[in-house]
This record gives structure tokens, sequence and C-alpha cells, in this order.
């Protein structure tokens, strides 16, 4: 049976060395040439496996994600955040992953978190685990950004019937089968809400994670601005 939705306090599991063997972490990525190197170097000392779609990046972000050691699949041109991931996902479940973590190029995730929210999938036989930023009270996204948010979770709830609390948090752990579910068709924002809404129709087990998401001046530059959440919104309602 699907879970509640709420998996709180597993972040203090310790962690098998060799866990993450079976797992690819999957990274969207555009433009981010300042930052990726370190994001993907951050993830290999975890995860040795990392694949990133680059996404018509017109910077040196395809050089530097291969000098750091990630995998990299390119579209010859920009296509959106929604079909980069749908790329890395089929990539990653080609060569036999068995889990699939996504992950931001940009910095505002971390690998603590991603490790944390595998164990748990593995040790609870959970399918699938979804991060929240709401879970707990480290992440400030700023209340005009917060009720943004918690708009997109109320379409999500109302749409799928899935007791989520981030419905557009971009931090997830995707077992095999639930990631052979996904088939994303939204490339812009509103993917995350599709995401949610087609894992949720598997019926399979699931929770979310109490996750922190750094908000740096960089990653607000480029992405995560209270107008590009109005965007979500403008992207659901279009649906």
């Amino acid at each position: 049976m699907a879970g509640s939705g709420r998996l709180v306090g597993m972040e203090q599991q310790p962690i098998t060395p060799g866990l993450f063997r079976d797992v690819w972490v999957v990274i969207p990525l555009y433009n981010e040439a300042t930052v990726v190197g370190g994001v993907i170097d951050g993830l290999r000392s975890t995860f040795p496996k990392v694949v990133a779609v680059d996404d018509g990046s017109t910077d040196d972000s395809v050089a530097i994600a291969r000098k750091a050691g990630a995998v990299v699949v390119q579209h010859p041109i920009n296509l959106g955040q929604g079909a980069a991931l749908q790329t890395g996902i089929e990539f990653a479940l080609r060569r036999g992953a068995e889990y699939l973590v996504t992950f931001d190029a940009d910095g505002q995730h971390r690998v603590v978190d991603a490790a944390a929210m595998v164990t748990a999938a593995k040790q609870d036989d959970l399918a699938f685990v979804l991060g929240s930023r709401f879970l707990d009270r480290r992440t400030r996204p700023g209340v005009l950004k917060k009720i943004v948010l918690k708009l997109a979770v109320w379409h999500v709830r109302a749409s799928t019937r899935l007791k989520v609390t981030d419905a557009h948090n971009g931090l997830r752990v995707l077992r095999a089968d639930a990631a052979r579910s996904v088939e994303i068709q939204q490339d812009r924002m509103a993917h995350a809400s599709e995401i949610v809404a087609q894992l949720g129709r598997t019926g399979l087990p699931w929770r979310e994670f109490p996750v922190q998401i750094e908000y740096t001046t960089y990653s607000k530059a480029k992405g995560q601005s209270l107008w590009n959440t109005v965007n979500i919104l403008t992207d659901l309602a279009a649906k």
C-alpha cells in the first residue's frame, strides 16, 4: 500500500558502504558552468554514477561536467528541464539503474539528503521518496514564494489525492519500477507536478523526506525567483 507521505527522522541512519553502486544520479543541466563542477564533485564522493543531461548549454557546462566525472548526454537545442529529466531517466534505466536520484545542477540540494533518501527507500522497500522543504523549518523560502508553492501543493493534492507537502522539489529518489512509469510531457517547470501525478497513479509505496534547500544568490538568479514560481502555476493552469 502507498505510504502516508511522511518520513521523518531517517537522516540520522547510518549509510552502508557500497549502498549506492546500483544508483544513478540524474542532473538536468543548462548553463551552470559556474557551479556544476562542484556539484558533481560533491555527488561523486558518495554516488559514483552521475549522468548530466545538457540541454543545449552555450557556456562551458559540458566540459566542466565531464571533467568532474559525470557522463554527459547532450540535447542539441534547449528543450526544457522536463525533457532533460526524461532523457536522463531513460539513460539510467538502460544502464541497469535500480534506483535513480534527480538532483538540481545549481547547488541548492544536499548530497547528505540524497544519500539518506536512497537509504530509506532501500531499507523500507519504497518505490519513490520525495524531498520536502516543508516537513521542518530549516528552509526559508520567503513568505510570497511559500504561498505560491503551497498553491501548487493544493493543485497536486486535488488532482492526485497524494498528501504531499512540497509539489515542486527537484530532489527525488525513484526505484526502477517507479521510474519506468514516468513519461514527462511538460518540458517547463510544471513537469514536477506531472511527475508526482504519474507516480501517484502507480499505487506503489512512497514517503516524503525532510530536506533542506539552500537558496543562494546564484540559485535564485538561475530559477528560484518568485516570478519563476508564479510561472509554475501558469504552466499548471494551462495543462
